[in-house]
């Protein structure tokens, strides 16, 4: 009896290892175009399970304006590290931060530390190369970690479950703008804007290693705020339109609402859908994402920026006004999709060019340029007479209908080369291809950007 009690002991499965708590380390990040300061607010541990790749704890994809590390207090042993970007980096590259201080909430998550470790944060510097800005100690006895649990935002909704978390890439999908009664319209939103996701190349054939849950706290009106029309609603997440003043950018700075929210799902991954057409979006590496649900252009905008959220990509166009100003001396880009191309004869991404692809690659940019900013003073025309937003759909698909026909008939379309003409700059930055959902409201993601995507989803799935 006993010989037969250890053989079953000896088939049955391995229990899984107790998986982590998510810690949350909260902070203030405060400063101008000269002065930078960081000051802890808390630590609290949340609701949910750790969700991350316990086989990758350490991100090595040099991705991200930040880096944060874990280190073990003790030892300085790395433990867990992640590159990162935020709303201070871009807002301090405004005009705002040569004459104004401000102060941002951010956040960090890791896994629950068994004993005291340091959170050290780096930064690049002018020249891209990585600086110490910030270090703060944390001890998981300390009895001012809150572990307390905040009102529930309403029920998980589960969209896609593929494995456990801690094997698949956890999308979260928020809703913001959207009443009691508007749920069945925020579940819509986000089935048909994931099903847009799950039909773009990559994510199409690695939709198995995601999971995509939802949620969406009421909000006692319907919509968002939009201060360029003189609209300000007190929305659950605090999204707003005319972020740094551009109209059609996106963004919470509630950090505390959306990660108060986002606390009660599993997510490696966020995309918060507002409840309004007006166009409009953001994304943010390692941050989260927004899209106007009721756009028309609402598939392409979702994709678009969840290439910058997930994967690090940059904005491939530059014909468009932004709020930021470029840097001051010309270096490479960290994203994956632009260069300088300080070095002509090696680009970052030369193993996937075409034999015989010259560096840098023609294309007819003038017509392209000329073409593109006659659509852009339209496009500015009709938000400054606050048109329909109809008007503003039927100018995008104009431009749709006349440009994409040009691009593909470049000689050099569909190969991989360095096109200039990338983030935001006309001149000393290039892109991987001719056209691609970077650049243009197009369907398809370059070869660049495709394989970017792939190696994201790698490294939070992928094991040793």
């Amino acid at each position: 009896m006993l010989r037969i009690l250890l053989i079953l002991l000896m088939l049955a499965p391995v229990a899984r290892a107790a998986e982590p708590r998510t810690f949350r380390l909260d902070y203030y990040h405060t400063g101008n175009a000269k002065q930078e300061l960081y000051a802890l607010d808390k630590v609290v541990v949340e609701p949910t399970a750790w969700p991350g790749n316990p086989y990758r704890p350490l991100d090595t994809s040099n991705l991200g304006d930040y880096q944060f590390e874990v280190q073990d207090a003790a030892s300085g042993k790395p433990l867990y590290s992640r590159g990162f970007c935020s709303i201070y980096r871009e807002w301090v590259t405004t005009d705002e931060a040569k004459n104004a201080t401000r102060t941002f909430h951010e956040s960090l998550r890791f896994p629950a530390p068994q004993k005291a470790v340091r959170v050290v944060v780096r930064e690049r510097d002018a020249k891209n190369d990585w600086k110490e800005a910030w270090s703060v100690a944390v001890d998981p006895k300390n009895m001012f970690i809150d572990p307390s649990v905040p009102d529930s935002p309403g029920e998980l909704i589960t969209f896609e479950k593929n494995g456990q978390p801690a094997e698949k890439v956890d999308l979260l999908i928020l809703g913001d703008g959207y009443t009691a009664g508007e749920l069945p319209k925020f579940v819509t939103d986000a089935k048909r804007l994931v099903g847009a996701l799950f039909d773009t190349p990559p994510f199409r054939d690695r939709r198995k290693d995601f999971n995509v849950w939802g949620l969406c706290p009421p909000a006692r009106e319907s919509g968002i705020s939009r201060p360029s029309t003189g609209v300000h609603k007190a929305s659950p997440l605090g999204c707003t339109y005319d972020a740094f003043g551009s109209e059609r950018y996106v963004l919470t700075f509630d950090n505390r609402a959306f990660r108060r929210v986002a606390s009660f799902a599993p997510y490696d991954a966020a995309v918060i859908l507002v409840n309004g057409n007006t166009y409009g979006g953001g994304g943010i590496f390692n941050l989260y994402t927004t899209t106007a649900a009721g756009s028309l252009w609402a598939p392409y905008i979702f994709v678009h920026e969840f290439g910058h959220h997930f994967a690090g990509l940059a904005d491939e166009y530059y014909t468009s006004p932004v709020a930021y100003n470029p840097p001051a001396t010309k270096i490479e880009p960290w994203e994956p999709n632009a260069t300088a191309l300080l070095d002509p004869t090696r680009p970052k991404w030369k193993d996937l060019m075409t034999t015989g692809t010259p560096i840098p690659t023609p294309w007819r940019k003038d017509e392209y340029d000329r073409l593109s900013r006659d659509f852009q003073k339209r496009r500015a025309q009709l938000r400054k007479d606050n048109r329909p937003e109809a008007e503003m759909d039927a100018l995008f698909l104009e431009e749709k209908r006349m440009l994409e026909p040009r691009l593909k008939a470049e000689k050099y379309a569909g190969k991989v080369g360095a096109f200039e003409g990338a983030a935001y700059a006309s001149k000393g930055f290039f892109r991987p291809e001719i056209n691609c959902i970077m650049f243009t409201r197009t369907d398809a993601f370059c070869a660049v950007c495709r394989r970017a995507i792939d190696r994201a989803i790698d490294r939070q799935t992928g094991k040793p």
